[in-house]
């Protein structure tokens, strides 16, 4: 029997297309999600996660996620070919038609909610599904083009991981995860609107309202400090109900207190190089942070 081998320009063409796709799925915004959703699931139990569940519910999160992300980027594809930042996306360059992503958002986002239905449990189904209309659709159509604001009501969708985590691993919603809900909906503002400070200009040209181009740098840098202050203190509470120990106090002062450093540099000594420090110390303060939550939880469990 003939085989025939695919050519050299169309294993290109091929592997092109799968980057395009990839990249859609916004992969960097995409693994800090699943990293939160997995510190979500292992602090809702004693010991480990069943297989199938960790697999199953990391997974279907992941795709639902990259669906939303992709959705996003079919919305604001036009307002992407005026960004510096984000020109380069496979859309705005015409690697990917219309059709072929609303193809793809919609069979990722289907296979995503169906592992999460048949292997995992309806609740974080409806709450994953309700994720994707907050992000895809409330904030990206509706609130991002319309107020300042856009960032902290639509950070609700960002900050719901864990409490998918959670769900996936009890079939339920307690106080806990809700505390790493408010965690992650602090750190949302003063994370973006550090990148939106040395990217005003980009948002200004896209037609978007964001905070430092209708109220100015010098009152988005007082959000900043503002909303670092919070983060701080809500970073606290996990401790003060008793569901961290010393190691996640520690390193919840240590971590907060760096990140204040960041934000009064902001506030008081602000330039473009300050900001982006700060926007890229805020990812790594999320990731440390919860990290350090979960050594912890594992720590206790095994001196109990």
């Amino acid at each position: 029997m003939n085989t025939q081998v695919l050519s050299p320009s169309f294993s290109r063409l091929l592997a092109r297309r799968a980057r395009a796709f990839f990249a859609l799925t916004k992969p960097r915004v995409v693994s800090l999600i699943v990293f939160t959703a997995m510190i979500g699931m292992f602090l809702a139990v004693p010991g480990m996660v069943p297989a199938p569940v960790l697999f199953a519910g990391t997974i279907g999160i992941a795709l639902v996620a990259g669906a939303a992300a992709a959705v996003n980027c079919l919305v604001e594809q036009r307002i992407d070919a005026r960004m510096q930042r984000t020109r380069t996306r496979p859309l705005p360059r015409g690697e990917l038609s219309t059709v072929q992503t609303l193809v793809f958002a919609g069979a990722v986002g289907a296979l995503g909610l169906w592992l999460l239905m048949r292997f995992v449990n309806p609740l974080t189904m409806w709450l994953t599904l309700a994720t994707f209309v907050g992000y895809a659709v409330i904030y990206t159509v509706v609130l991002k083009p319309a107020t300042p604001q856009n960032i902290v009501i639509g950070g609700a969708s960002g900050a719901m991981p864990p409490v998918l985590g959670w769900a996936a691993a009890t079939g339920e919603v307690t106080i806990e995860p809700m505390l790493l809900f408010l965690i992650i909906f602090a750190w949302t503002p003063p994370h973006f609107w550090s990148l939106a400070l040395y990217r005003t200009a980009d948002y200004a040209r896209a037609g978007l309202p964001m905070l430092p181009v209708t109220h100015g740098k010098a009152y988005t840098r007082q959000q900043v400090l503002l909303y670092t202050l919070i983060l701080f203190g809500v970073s606290l509470l996990p401790f003060a109900v008793r569901m961290s120990g010393l190691i996640y106090l520690v390193a919840a002062c240590v971590l907060g207190g760096w990140y204040v450093v960041h934000a009064l540099r902001v506030r008081f000594a602000y330039s473009d190089h300050v900001a982006q420090r700060a926007f890229r110390f805020s990812i790594l303060y999320l990731a440390a942070l919860f990290a350090a939550l979960l050594l912890d939880h594992y720590l206790l469990i095994l001196t109990a």
